[in-house]
């Protein structure tokens, strides 16, 4: 159990690693470098990409049978919640291209060979945590403005959402708690992850840096977190069909934007396979 260390670093050290300040320039830059990645061997993203809009169609679908109309959109929206723990695997694959290493689909699974592996485990218990607390607390508002009955059907719901002041009163109270829970991961997690594949810093570090990278750059955070719920968006209309783009391009430009942001523990060349 030596090597099982959460708190702090592998030697038992709190490192806190420096933070830089960057420009919302610096974000187009990220997502250009995340998109150069996806697309330099497209294949190998297949069985990490096609699963997110099968979970999101499967679980529409669950929720549509056990009357959980609701939640439909709190479930679309809660990926942005989960997003950067399920997007480990491409953070790994971007950084051993930045690195010039080997790039096959294989290799996103080396993330289960990390020293830091215990650190990610515990931040993504956290995120699945508040997933859940969201999707309770959504439903939650909606009993308390429509009380325990379910909505018959998605066009009498839709409707009653849009045309009453109940439904109205869902729409801002329900944005408004789920604002709050994506400004919590963001500001907790924005390079939380790629931090720990990067150094094993132990996970009380990686948040805490997540947190002073955002307080640093708020503007560009608040920048960063509607492009990405925008984006998540777009990539949800069509069946969530267009999240096997979307969530690969935001996980490896994720990771590019923890380079921008965050300083390396040491100068060591950067070579971009040709």
């Amino acid at each position: 159990m030596a090597g099982f260390h959460v708190m702090a670093d592998a030697r038992g050290m709190h490192v806190r690693p420096t933070v830089r300040h960057i420009t919302t320039a610096d974000l187009w830059e990220a997502l250009r470098l995340g998109a150069e990645d996806f697309w330099a061997k497209p294949s190998h993203y297949v069985f990490l990409c096609l699963i997110y809009p099968a979970v999101g169609l499967i679980l529409t679908q669950w929720t549509s049978g056990a009357n959980g109309i609701q939640l439909i959109y709190p479930l679309m929206s809660g990926f942005a919640l989960v997003g950067p723990f399920a997007a480990i695997g491409l953070y790994e694959i971007s950084r051993r291209r930045e690195l010039g290493m080997n790039t096959s689909w294989r290799h996103a699974l080396d993330v289960r060979h990390s020293p830091a592996i215990p650190s990610i485990a515990v931040i993504g218990i956290m995120l699945v945590a508040l997933f859940l607390l969201w999707l309770y607390t959504a439903q939650s508002i909606y009993t308390a403005l429509f009380g325990d009955q379910p909505p018959a059907s998605i066009t009498g719901f839709v409707r009653d959402v849009l045309t009453t002041d109940k439904g109205w009163a869902l729409i801002l109270a329900g944005n408004a708690a789920g604002l709050v829970f994506a400004v919590v991961v963001l500001t907790t997690t924005v390079v939380a992850f790629p931090l720990l594949l990067d150094r094993d810093v132990g996970a009380v570090s990686a948040i805490e840096t997540s947190a002073r990278a955002a307080l640093a750059n708020p503007l560009q955070m608040a920048v960063w977190g509607l492009l990405v719920a925008v984006l998540l968006v777009v990539g949800s209309i069509p069946l969530f069909a267009g999240l096997a783009v979307v969530m690969p391009v935001l996980g490896h430009a994720t990771w590019h934007l923890y380079r921008k942001l965050i300083e390396p523990e040491r100068s060591q060349p950067t070579r971009r396979p040709l």
